[in-house]
This record gives C-alpha cells, structure tokens and sequence, in this order.
C-alpha cells in the first residue's frame, strides 16, 4: 500500500483511509468547491476535516500538485490553482492532441479485460448523482481508456491534462448540462470494442468540441462553502 504510515498504523485510526481514498475524497471537495481558489487550508485542518494523518494529506496534497491542481510554495499555505482562460484554452489543445492519438491506439487490440474495467466505471458513472464525484469519474474512464492506448509517456501527459480539466469545469458557474455523460462514454467503449477508430475519434472530438465551449465562455464561480484554517 503506498502510505507515509504503516498499515499497522492505519488500521488503528478510527477510520482507516487508504490513500488513493483519502485522495478522492480530497479532490472530491476541491470539485465541490469546499475547497476552493480562496480557501486558507493547512495540512492540519484538512487532517481534521478528513480525519487523517498529516502525513497522508502531505502525500495527497504532493500528488495534487504534480497534477496542478494545489499550488505548494515553501514557507506558504497550500491553495488551488484558479485557471484563466489561457490556461484553460491551451490545457484543451494539448489535451485534444494526446488524446485523439491514445483512442486510436486503444482501437488497435483492446483487451477483454480492458473493456470490462471500463464497462464497470461507466455503469459507476450512471448511477453517480452527485457532481463532483460524477466530474470525478468522467476524468477517470478517460485516464482508463488511456492505459489501454499502451504509450505509457502519452498515458502520463494524459494524467497530467484530465485532473485539470475537472478542476476547470468544477469552477465554472452551474452544471454543465450534457458534460461527460455515460451514454457519450458508452459509444465510445463500444467503437473502440468493434476497433472502429474514425467512430471512437469523432466521439471523443465532440465531446472535446463540448468542453472548448462550454469552458471557455462562461465566467468562473466560486462558491462560498470553504475550508478554514
């Protein structure tokens, strides 16, 4: 298990996290906008708020920072990116060209067990009500599809790129009517089970084309349920 803590450790809290958990759950309030661009959190506050061990949140917190979505500066507080709209705009064309390579590759020979993995988190995505977990998942089939591509530097550009997209439709005002939905994400399974690359293609770049639009003309939004610390 990858912790700062020893699973002897953990299994002793009052609820035990594993990290990839805590990170979830984490992220999960960055995207509900608990946590948000003008939040003043600490290690210790979200140790509480999650109830955790500073040295899980300092592990979460540096994994959100490789992925940009918390700024760490020494000697000041953690926060989270607030993206403009050049930002986000160039985000969208790296991602647009990573992307439309990896689902062609993934056309190539997806594995049945691939597939399967996808099939369960786009049935998770259909039953998920709840926003951010929904954003949250969205990100996740498109990491998944990802690996299946077998670039493994393109994969890791990928991971770097859907973390942020989350972050930007999470900061914009409302819901974003249509985003992501699990039926978009189902056409895209089934072309890439039949190895129809072109159908995979044109799916992923509508729903590419979406997001440009719907990102990049709205203002952003913060809500005001925040972190103190």
């Amino acid at each position: 298990m990858n912790s700062f803590a020893s699973a002897q450790t953990l299994t002793a809290l009052p609820f035990p996290h594993r990290v990839d958990d805590l990170y979830s759950r984490v992220f999960d309030a960055i995207l509900e906008q608990r946590i948000d661009a003008d939040s003043r959190f600490t290690e210790e506050s979200l140790a509480q708020m999650f109830n955790a061990r500073r040295s899980e949140i300092r592990g979460v917190l540096t994994r959100l920072s490789h992925e940009q979505i918390v700024v760490l500066r020494a000697n000041h507080r953690p926060r989270v990116a607030a993206l403009d709209s050049e930002q986000t705009r160039q985000m969208l064309h790296a991602r647009r060209l990573t992307e439309i390579t990896l689902v062609r590759l993934a056309c190539q020979q997806p594995r049945p067990q691939d597939l399967k993995r996808l099939g369960t988190l786009i049935d998770s995505e259909r039953h998920c009500i709840a926003r951010a977990p929904a954003i949250r998942l969205s990100g996740e089939f498109h990491l998944q599809l990802a690996q299946m591509a077998g670039n493994a530097p393109l994969a890791h550009f990928l991971g770097s790129l859907v973390p942020l997209t989350s972050l930007a439709i999470a900061q914009v005002d409302g819901d974003l009517e249509g985003y992501c939905v699990w039926q978009v994400h189902q056409g895209i399974l089934e072309a890439v089970e039949r190895r129809d690359a072109v159908k995979a293609e044109t799916l992923l770049s509508r729903h590419l084309d979406y997001l440009e639009m719907a990102l990049l003309n709205r203002e952003p939004t913060f809500i005001k349920n925040r972190v103190a610390g």
